[in-house]
């Protein structure tokens, strides 16, 4: 059974891939493939495991081999659904793998941000701790996370991941409804009163046609002036101008963000022209620490498994 990996680099380095190998010993690994090269290593392939790379209707239809893709993401907005399932093709995601990665750097990010790290950290690197006059340096704001509501944008693995560290720091958790849903009770508020209750605010929502654009700056003018937003989902779900506008305004205090619209952001981006403190920004790392990585090959392993002994295991398709 041929099977090729269009992008380990995206995952790697310094994986262990014998739970693939040893399901599909010709597997192909490529650290990296281009648009053009899809179709030729993809031809004759029965299964294809991929990350960010683009799987079309044209490309799906010129593999007739094609029986199983294997996203190394829970994210699925790189492949075509719909063309997968006209193709017979089985498409799974992975779940999960990265939920304990994705909570430490939720609250890396804000914790630097309402305590203030960057900033100390740069004040003592100057030398303003050792002219101060007294033993500490109260010179930027210190806020404690046990007197703020969190609010949660997108309610799976990785949002309860985040709601359960919250509770931990004993901040007060509210769930939003999907957006324009009036389906709310228990700790589900609206996503119009999630906007004006959130001290911070996390996105773990998958990037749809509607949740595109989701925080625009009618979104950031209902917020909190003191409101931090943290998105380590998707880049597109935040409108960047609206952000460094509603950053550089006051219109809220601060932001964490791990991703961007167009990633790597060669072609630029409102957010990183924006020079205000009041802003973190990490290159896509979040879920990325070694164990989360590893465990990515193992849930890719898992559904190739369940696959070939005819189950069902997080399919999409």
């Amino acid at each position: 059974m041929k099977a090729v990996f269009l992008d380990y680099a995206t995952v790697g380095p310094g994986l262990d891939t014998s739970p693939l190998s040893d399901l599909l010993p010709e597997l192909m690994v490529f650290d990296a493939t281009v648009d053009d090269q899809i179709i030729d290593r993809i031809r004759d392939a029965e299964f294809v495991f991929a990350n960010k790379s683009r799987l079309t209707d044209e490309l799906l239809a010129a593999a007739s081999r094609l029986r199983f893709i294997g996203l190394t993401a829970t994210g699925t907005d790189n492949i075509d659904l719909d063309s997968a399932k006209r193709h017979g093709v089985a498409v799974c995601n992975i779940r999960g793998y990265c939920t304990r990665s994705v909570t430490e750097h939720v609250f890396g990010l804000l914790l630097t941000l309402t305590h203030s790290l960057h900033k100390y950290t740069a004040a003592v690197r100057d030398g303003a701790w050792q002219e101060s006059p007294d033993f500490c340096m109260l010179a930027y704001p210190l806020r404690e996370l046990s007197v703020m509501t969190m609010g949660i944008v997108g309610y799976g693995e990785l949002g309860r991941g985040v709601a359960r560290m919250a509770r931990e720091f004993d901040m007060n958790v509210i769930i939003s409804a999907r957006p324009g849903s009036d389906t709310i009770g228990d700790d589900r508020v609206s996503f119009d009163d999630l906007l004006q209750r959130s001290d911070v605010i996390s996105l773990h929502c998958p990037l749809t046609d509607q949740t595109r654009s989701l925080f625009a700056a009618e979104e950031f003018r209902k917020m909190k002036s003191s409101a931090i937003l943290i998105n380590t989902a998707r880049g597109a779900l935040v409108e960047s101008a609206a952000l460094a506008s509603a950053l550089g305004s006051g219109e809220i205090s601060a932001a964490g963000i791990d991703v961007l619209p167009k990633e790597p952001p060669v072609d630029g981006n409102p957010l990183l022209d924006y020079s205000g403190d009041n802003l973190l920004i990490t290159p896509h790392v979040s879920w990325g620490t070694d164990r989360s990585r590893q465990d990515a090959i193992h849930e890719l392993a898992a559904n190739v498994g369940a696959f070939l002994a005819g189950e069902k295991r997080n399919r999409v398709v």
